[in-house]
């Protein structure tokens, strides 16, 4: 219950406590939109401009009412009569800022405030609202000038720094770098050493805001100088922030002695912070591949001592490390890991002196001993894998196993941990087995055991977590994880569906117990997905809570496979889910700035403008902002009439292209599902590039498919005949013209992906999913679909000359009618067989079958599209021939062959319709009939539990493609409704 008054949205705490006497009069409209009870508001709105005509702000609370409730004209004409009065009450200001803002309009409050400004020029708050009202919509140089016409109105620093800061900003947003290095840094420079002369600097992030300018203009040495006198006493925000700058600019300026006493000098006072490590061994080298030596009198640099040699090295790292083994308790582990880091560096450069060091095996065995029963052990020690030699493997796991303490094992047992840090040592020796390949050179026997072992592992370290927290995970959640990926192995290998519905059972069973445990829903998403069962992943999903960016860095595992496996309206919901983050980007990411403004952190700014630039140009948005709008039509658009409207309210334009090519960024998370497989079953880079390769060219595919139906929808426009195609308006190329230019960019798309595919690509199980390209192109479904718009293009001619003039064009479509046909029931004859087999108490997932039948769907809408407009073509052509053929009274004179082709062409479309429809029915019936429950899993040797289990995710399944199967036969059930319609 909230306290009366109490501000709760951005209209009560935008008025503060403005003290009017109109405030009284206006507060119920601001409680009504407060609670979102905008209607009264409107009302109450009303009734106070009917006794106080010319009380603005009452008019904008009503305009807030009505954009709220979807009139958005309405509301914007109602603002607009109290804009052009130019109004200088702070209420009526705020509320119109509010309506604008939700209106996405931010440019309109810009002109509000140059208004006010002009009419109140002493006002530091109009100012200021003006200057944050530029900063929205990135007009840099207008902030410059407000800046400083606040900073003349009230000489505080804060206002002309953020002169002096958009200045910066536009250097850093202009085409031309030399502009930015010979006019806009060098004036913002000045700017600052004004400040610094006169002795005006008073705060970090006016230092801050020099030191950026001077990194921009390339002055490092002025910048050093800055961070390291005076000014730079005020850099305390952060931990070692000079020090860090310093840094950062000794390896700029490649002064790598000074860069290696630094790191020497900080790694005394903290020998854990791995940085300097890293900076301390990237000098070392750069030193002495440099040949330095220390001068013959003075100090070696600024810095202090430096180290050049290999043995100074050496030593100061074991001397770290002798500091280490002397404290005996809460040992550090930077030391013992940078001995590591330097063995492999010097092998790197095939230093003998690595030997000095001692052997990898013995010092990694040392540090499990010291470390293994940290969680982080793992990680520690798996990058340094590589130092020992393959014959070593057994013998060094073997070694770590002999200090894991376990009870002792009786016949036909497992030797279990007696308390977590054993449990957790001895998780750290399996993983480090898996992460070597001792698990991928196992035969399947070994692994069945292993599995068991683990199984058991798993469910005996449950015990230790009893007391764990629903959001906490439990101790021996990894056995679990290394059980699914060794099925997921044995999967792979054998081709045996059954071990992944065993690998299923075994992760619900384990969000059972961490029901928070994002690595077994990942996984679980990704198998389900493979298997074509939607239906479970969307909750699965959502239970994740992604948070913000994550939109876009993981969204890819949800959205690739939102469209294709049926499930129209969770596509949607899911695409929906993606785009929110995407559009509020660009609102929230202006809010960023302003507060970077108001609390001078303005090392921040362009970093927000990088971010905001990169999720523009995300590969994830384009993906989901291309597949929703291609969803909908396929959707809501049956015939022409009804496509022309969902083009329209898309705001879709066909000669426009809206995606950032040459810029695309991609910003997937490839690595966000955990893996300890060998580096060798790893995602490796040229993976990578052929990922991104084959997603563009999906993407090309698909955006092409998009602006086709866009241009097909702007055809069905009257024609004015002959040569109308050569006509261009206002130098915008005509429609068929764009129709036949897209058609040509498809084509070659669709060889580029034909090559593509016929590379055969495969990428690791836990990397990225391969894009629909494939399975689209071997089911004839993008091949079908431009063919259709082929046939788009015919009958424009046939529509523009007449029937005399074409009697080519008219054979060309009579044979795409018997062409579209053919490949419309070839399409078909992929999606035959059974979703879903049980034999002998297995059970086999057809997900092909249902990606072809979407396939299918979506290609019959795309040829009712044509067939309508095809329709709308030949009727009118039809009932000429009529006509004159009741003039002349001449029944003999014949009909061309166009128009009975046409009524067989759709009739037999019809009935191919009505088949199909007829064959999801019987998929459907045939998968209800399924009784998974009475399935006997006995002979898997499995448990009662995991029978359960792995009945539970079967049922998913089944249920998951009941749901596809539905929505697809509703879907197509509209679509043969359509066909009614077509005739002419």
């Amino acid at each position: 219950m909230r306290t009366p008054g109490t501000p709760i949205s951005p209209i009560m705490a935008a008025r503060g406590h403005v003290q009017d006497p109109n405030d009284r009069r206006l507060r119920p409209i601001y409680d009504y939109l407060d609670n979102g009870n905008n209607k009264m508001a409107i009302q109450q709105a009303d009734k106070l401009l009917k006794k106080h005509k010319d009380l603005h702000c009452a008019k904008v609370l009503k305009a807030i009412g009505l954009q709220r409730t979807g009139k958005q004209d309405e509301a914007f004409s109602l603002a607009q009569e109290v804009a052009v009065l130019e109004p200088t009450d702070d209420n009526s200001l705020q509320a119109l800022t509010i309506l604008y803002r939700e209106m996405h309009r931010p440019e309109l409050v810009t002109k509000l405030y140059e208004a006010a400004v002009k009419k109140v020029p002493s006002s530091e708050e109009y100012h200021s609202h003006l200057f944050m009202a530029y900063a929205r919509v990135g007009e840099y140089k207008k902030m410059q000038q407000a800046g400083m016409a606040l900073y003349k109105i009230v000489p505080k620093n804060p206002y002309y720094f953020w002169s002096v800061m958009s200045l910066v900003m536009q250097a850093i947003s202009a085409d031309d770098e030399k502009l930015s290095k010979t006019m806009f840094l060098p004036l913002a420079e000045r700017m600052v050493e004004k400040m610094v002369k006169e002795e005006k600097i008073e705060a970090e992030a006016e230092v801050q805001l020099y030191f950026m300018i001077l990194e921009r203009l390339g002055k490092y040495m002025e910048a050093l100088e800055v961070v390291r006198g005076q000014l730079g006493e005020k850099l305390t925000s952060e931990l070692q922030s000079r020090e860090n700058k310093c840094m950062a600019l000794y390896k700029k300026l490649d002064r790598w002695p000074e860069c290696n006493a630094l790191s020497r000098k900080l790694l005394l006072k903290n020998p854990d912070d791995w940085q300097f490590y890293l900076s301390y061994f990237d000098s070392l080298f750069h030193v002495i591949d440099e040949s330095w030596s220390p001068p013959e009198e003075g100090e070696h640099s600024v810095e202090g001592e430096v180290e050049a040699t290999v043995a100074q090295a050496i030593r100061f790292v074991e001397d770290r490390i002798c500091m280490e083994d002397g404290k005996g308790t809460r040992q550090l582990r930077g030391p013992y890991l940078a001995r590591l880091e330097l063995i492999q560096r010097l092998r790197h450069r095939s230093s003998p002196e690595e030997h000095q060091l001692g052997d990898p095996l013995e010092l990694m065995f040392q540090y499990f001993v010291k470390f293994g029963d940290k969680p982080c052990c793992i990680s520690d020690l798996k990058i340094y894998l590589d130092l020992l030699t393959p014959d070593q493997h057994v013998q060094f796991i073997n070694r770590l196993m002999e200090t894991v303490p376990l009870s002792t094992a009786v016949e036909g047992s497992v030797a279990l941990p007696a308390d977590t840090k054993a449990l957790q040592r001895h998780l750290c020796v399996v993983q480090l087995a898996r992460s070597l390949g001792l698990h991928h050179s196992m035969d399947t026997p070994h692994r069945l055991g292993l599995i068991d072992e683990l199984k058991a592992r798993y469910r005996h370290g449950l015990e230790f977590g009893k007391s764990c927290l629903k959001t906490e995970l439990q101790y021996s959640d990894m056995y679990c994880l290394l059980a699914a990926h060794l099925y997921v192995d044995l999967w792979k290998e054998t081709g045996e569906e059954w071990r992944l519905w065993q690998c299923l059972g075994l992760l619900e069973e384990g969000l059972t117990h961490s029901p928070s445990n994002a690595q077994f829903k990942l996984l679980l998403v990704l198998i389900f997905c493979g298997l074509g069962a939607f239906e479970p992943v969307v909750d699965l999903y959502s239970s994740l809570d992604a948070k913000h960016i994550q939109h876009d860095t993981i969204g890819y595992l949800l959205t690739r496979y939102a469209g294709s496996l049926g499930q129209f309206a969770a596509a949607s919901q899911s695409c929906n889910f993606s785009l929110r983050f995407f559009h509020s980007n660009q609102k929230d990411t202006s809010e960023y700035i302003i507060q970077a403004y108001k609390y001078g952190a303005f090392e921040k700014i362009p970093e927000f403008i990088a971010f905001r630039n990169r999720l523009n140009r995300s590969l994830h948005f384009a993906q989901v902002r291309t597949e929703r709008m291609l969803l909908d039509l396929f959707l809501e658009a049956n015939i022409l009439s009804s496509l022309e409207e969902n083009v329209k309210s898309m705001g879709l334009c066909p000669e426009e292209e809206d995606i950032p090519w040459a810029d695309m960024r991609d910003n997937r998370d490839l690595t966000v599902l955990t893996s300890w497989d060998p580096k060798d079953r790893q995602l490796s880079e040229e993976q990578r590039r052929l990922s991104l390769e084959e997603e563009a060219l999906w993407l090309r595919i698909r955006s092409l498919t998009l602006r086709l139906a866009g241009s097909l929808a702007g055809l069905s426009h009257p024609v004015t005949p002959k040569n109308s195609e050569k006509a261009s308006e206002n130098g915008m190329a005509s429609k068929p013209d764009t129709l036949r230019s897209l058609l040509k960019q498809l084509e070659t798309a669709l060889e580029t992906g034909r090559a593509f595919t016929e590379r055969k690509i495969q990428y690791p199980f836990l990397g990225p999913p391969s894009t629909r390209l494939s399975p689209a192109l071997a089911s004839g479904s993008c091949q079908c679909q431009a063919s259709a718009f082929h046939l788009a293009s015919d009958l424009h001619d046939l529509d523009t000359l007449g029937l005399e003039d074409t009697t080519e064009v008219q054979t060309r479509i009579g044979n795409s009618f018997k062409s579209l046909l053919a490949q419309l029931k070839e399409i078909f004859n992929k999606c035959k067989g059974d979703l879903l087999e049980v034999k002998d108490s297995r059970c086999k997932a057809m997900p092909a079958l249902l990606e072809n039948l979407v396939f299918f769907v979506e290609t019959v809408c795309v040829v009712l599209w044509v067939s309508s407009y095809c329709g709308s073509v030949l009727r009118p052509l039809k009932s000429s021939i009529q006509k004159k053929k009741k003039k002349k009274k001449d029944a003999s004179a014949t009909t061309p062959a166009v128009f009975s082709g046409y009524q067989e062409y759709t009739a037999a479309l019809q009935t191919l319709l009505s088949e199909v429809l007829d064959h999801v029915k019987g998929l459907e019936i045939a998968l209800t009939a399924l009784k998974l429950e009475g399935l006997t899993l006995e002979e898997h040797a499995l448990s009662e539990d995991e029978q359960k289990f792995t009945k539970t995710v079967m049922e998913k399944v089944q249920s998951s493609y009941l749901r596809s199967l539905q929505e697809v036969g509703e879907l197509l059930k509209k679509r043969a409704d359509t066909m009614k319609s077509l005739k002419i």
